[in-house]
């Protein structure tokens, strides 16, 4: 079986040039928790997912920094939760998403797309045909078509 056949083809996704807003809306309305990120060429440039959000929202650490002689602190947070997350929404969805990108072939073999969510910890995969984001594939997906049959 191939990523071909059990990838789902309609694609939630957002532009390079979007903000983060149209990212949150989507994972509202749509119940998701990741989006491609694409070109005006719909090439795959970056993918945004719930963490890439909670690490930004969530607590910032302090760091502390030290010799015999001096020592310094450099505040984790200098906003509030709240701001924090006014101050998401308007910005860039490059500015926080991650720009390497785990994808694979649409010919790509299902054993393969199996290792590769589970090696890498990753929900879901974006599948590309000549380079261009043609449908997406996550760990359920793998799931239900593997063992739908034995069942």
């Amino acid at each position: 079986m191939k990523a071909k056949e059990i990838m789902v083809r309609q694609v939630y996704k957002v532009k390079e040039d979007d903000p983060v807003r149209s990212v949150i809306e989507k994972f509202i309305k749509y119940r998701i928790s990741g989006l491609p990120v694409v070109n005006d060429r719909n090439e795959v440039t970056a993918y945004i997912s719930d963490g890439d959000i909670m690490r930004y929202i969530g607590k910032h650490d302090d760091y502390v920094f030290g010799s015999y002689i001096y020592t310094a602190v450099i505040k984790g947070d200098s906003e509030e939760f709240h701001e924090r997350v006014q101050n998401l929404l308007p910005m860039n969805v490059m500015k926080i998403a991650q720009k390497k990108v785990i994808a694979v072939d649409a010919e790509e073999e299902i054993e393969q797309i199996a290792a590769i969510l589970g090696k890498k910890r990753i929900k879901k995969l974006p599948v590309l045909h000549r380079g261009v984001l043609a449908g997406i594939i996550s760990r359920g997906d793998v799931i239900r078509h593997s063992f739908q049959s034995f069942l």
